[in-house]
């Protein structure tokens, strides 16, 4: 079990980098607006979703109706459908651990858990570090963020640079095939549909592109 908590560690470390930082950001917003500590812990423990969590804070200060609200939490978390629809293989059998696994597949997690499919140990001790990561850099945003002058300005970037992490990682792992359908798709969705709503296609296409490969490393 050792060994295997050491090989999760070592895998989640950019994760780590990303999530502490950009949780710390959360929890700065949070503390900035008076909402309690409970409240930023409540919402990394419980929605577990950089984007939403982000977002819910102009609703907790502003209310909005619960369809609107519902249909804004689908539109930035749609990808995720996709996600599932690709893990439903992996997922498989993986019996009381499967209801996690499925509320904590978050992308960095996503990616990581791409290639680490044969072990459902490993996969779930990923998915719990890397929620552990942003729990505690929401933690210390909030205990710690207001003694120190902050800018969130440009802090998205962290999170594109988490990616390009990951994508060297599996591109030294010489994993180019997946990579190459990845970047196609995308760039051609980016093209055809603009930045606003490629995100949505490209995911489309990249599991139709894994299916009609037919490659069962990729796609199961």
């Amino acid at each position: 079990m050792k060994k295997l908590i050491k090989e999760a560690v070592v895998k989640t470390v950019p994760v780590m980098a990303g999530y502490v930082f950009l949780g710390s950001a959360f929890g700065i917003l949070v503390q900035s607006h008076d909402l309690s500590i409970w409240t930023a812990l409540f919402m990394s423990l419980i929605i577990y979703s950089g984007a939403m969590q982000f977002a819910a804070i102009p609703l907790l200060l502003n209310p909005i109706g619960l369809i609107q609200t519902f249909i804004l939490t689908i539109s930035i978390n749609a990808r995720h459908i996709f996600y599932g629809i690709s893990m439903l293989k992996p997922f498989e059998n993986a019996g009381k651990k499967k209801a996690y696994m499925i509320f904590s597949l978050t992308d960095e997690s996503y990616s990581l858990l791409l290639n680490n499919k044969e072990d459902k140990n490993l996969m779930v001790l990923i998915e719990v570090l890397n929620q552990s990561y942003w729990v505690l850099g929401t933690l210390i945003g909030y205990l710690f963020g207001h003694l120190i002058p902050f800018s969130i300005e440009g802090i998205d970037f962290a999170m594109t640079a988490l990616f390009l992490v990951i994508f060297m990682d599996s591109f030294f792992a010489k994993k180019y095939e997946p990579l190459a359908l990845g970047l196609a798709v995308c760039g051609l969705s980016l093209f055809i549909f603009g930045p606003h709503y490629f995100i949505i296609p490209s995911m489309v296409g990249i599991i139709l592109g894994l299916y009609l490969r037919g490659g069962k490393e990729t796609c199961t």
